[in-house]
């Protein structure tokens, strides 16, 4: 049986974080700017740890001034807010980022769209979803994760979407709905499918590009991808196996990856395909971002 590409985001990431980190030595030797990136965690998530171990990372290999502010999960709105005011006024501080899902008790929404757009590496305020929207990128953060995506659709299909069928299966605000806007700009037919749409299926085997961004383990069948297409799997699910009797906890997508493999013309895994793009990104933007602050040309 023949199958399609596996697409290596790791090593799609690895090279363009060395350009990333070419980049802000250059911006270092030729302004004295170094790439300031203030991440702001609230509370103990296991989950949210690891991620933010994962950015502060990277983001030091890249070359940048990496600073994380962690407060206490019973943190009053009011002194994250004061928080960000600090980062938005500090001219060192080019990316600011505050790690979802918040505690109950705070408003997620009022939080991320106090952070100053020009400021706002995650693409989460509306300004710059709203440039998005409307094809103005030029000075605007694109979401990390769709932006991550754009570029592997790119290397399987070329920069130009025309007289292609994109379904983006999911319809959050972090990753649906950019996405659609994205895929739009290239020139793609795009359709956003969710949990209401009648026969996710069918809708499936019309396309040429597949995003699943729906956060359902394993929920897109093989037989649902036509032969041909190209297969982007952003959820990260994880579920419990049993190996040998014992019970295993594992990652998996939210497409049936060993049966979907076999028509796709490639295809993302997970791990290793998304997340890795998505942290990249947010170095691209935070570059971005220092280089509109230096007067310098941003990519």
């Amino acid at each position: 049986m023949s199958t399609g590409t596996r697409i290596d985001g790791k090593a799609k990431a690895a090279d363009l974080s060395a350009r990333i980190t070419e980049e802000t030595r250059a911006l270092r030797e030729s302004t004295g700017i170094v790439p300031g990136l203030s991440v702001v965690i609230v509370g103990e998530d296991p989950a949210s740890q690891v991620y933010v171990r994962n950015k502060q990372r990277t983001a030091a290999a890249c070359g940048f001034n990496s600073v994380q502010h962690s407060l206490e999960a019973s943190a009053s709105e009011a002194e994250i807010l004061a928080l960000i005011e600090s980062l938005n006024n500090d001219a060192s501080v080019h990316g600011i980022l505050v790690q979802l899902p918040l505690p109950k008790h705070l408003d997620e929404q009022r939080i991320t769209q106090s952070i100053l757009p020009a400021k706002d590496v995650d693409g989460f305020h509306y300004i710059n979803i709203g440039k998005l929207t409307a094809g103005a990128t030029g000075d605007a953060f694109v979401p990390c994760t769709p932006a991550g995506c754009m570029l592997m659709i790119e290397d399987q299909l070329g920069p130009d979407l025309s007289g292609k069928n994109a379904v983006v299966v999911g319809r959050s605000n972090i990753v649906g709905k950019p996405m659609a806007s994205l895929l739009l700009a290239a020139n793609a037919t795009v359709t956003i499918a969710h949990s209401r749409t009648a026969d996710l299926p069918g809708l499936c085997r019309g396309a040429d590009i597949v995003v699943a961004a729906v956060g359902r383990p394993n929920m897109i069948k093989g037989d649902w991808i036509k032969p041909g297409a190209v297969v982007i799997d952003v959820g990260i699910n994880r579920i419990e196996t049993s190996v040998d009797g014992e019970k295993k906890s594992k990652l998996t997508g939210d497409v049936d990856y060993e049966s979907a493999i076999a028509n796709a013309s490639a295809i993302t895994p997970v791990p290793g395909g998304v997340g890795p793009m998505t942290i990249v990104m947010l170095m691209a933007n935070t570059l971005r971002s220092a280089k509109f602050a230096a007067g310098v040309e941003a990519s």
